[in-house]
């Protein structure tokens, strides 16, 4: 077997996606769905790099002129508007949205019309 090379740094960055996604408290069937994600969108994936090597979004990817950052404060809106919050508390769970904001990414790469259409017309308390 001499002249294999075998690069792990796909696992690893599925194990730091799992590790991500039960620090968020989300199950390992939704992990797994956004991984299969992340596998069929290169840009995606480095940007999910990117974040899992700086903790922080490098935004560089857009769909309908909508970046991760402007789909992570969507995420966080959201959360405001059903914990009736205002702002972000202690309690707010950053990391699930960040994760959120990158399945809300590749779904809007999917069917851009249906979530251009979420962002455009606002959301009132029944239209989460």
């Amino acid at each position: 077997m001499a002249g294999i090379i075998f690069d792990n740094s796909r696992l690893k960055v599925y194990e730091n996606l799992g590790a991500l996604c039960r620090f968020a408290g989300e199950s390992q069937e939704w992990c797994d769905v956004l991984w299969q994600e992340l596998m069929l969108d290169q840009g995606l994936y480095e940007e999910m790099l990117y974040y899992m090597q700086h903790n922080t979004l490098n935004d560089r990817l857009t769909c309908c002129g909508y970046t991760l950052i402007d789909l992570f404060v969507w995420q966080m809106d959201k959360y405001n508007l059903l914990h009736d919050t205002g702002k972000n508390t202690a309690e707010c769970r950053k990391v699930d949205m960040v994760l959120r904001a990158f399945e809300t990414m590749a779904q809007m790469k999917k069917n851009p019309e249906e979530y251009l259409k979420r962002f455009e017309e606002g959301r009132g308390m029944d239209q989460l």
